[in-house]
């Protein structure tokens, strides 16, 4: 798989999760707690997080991804 694609899908996880949290913040606004809309929005949310880390962790693991520290340049 390549770099960009990795890059890809981690930030499509990412745009997802924030999506989540903004649709719940707007359904918890808007409904004022008469729905379940936030709840099966934000359950969403949480289930992408994991979901990503585990995705994450199994890259680290299989050694598709390797790990480094800020500033510096992967070896």
């Amino acid at each position: 798989m390549s770099d960009s694609l990795k890059t890809l899908l981690i930030v499509g996880f990412l745009i997802l999760i924030l999506w989540n949290l903004g649709a719940g913040l707007y359904y918890m606004l808007v409904d004022k707690g008469t729905t379940k809309r936030t709840v099966n929005s934000l359950t969403r949310r949480i289930g992408l997080s994991i979901v990503l880390i585990l995705l994450v962790v199994l890259a680290i693991h299989m050694g598709w991804i390797t790990p480094h520290g800020p500033g510096r340049a992967p070896g």
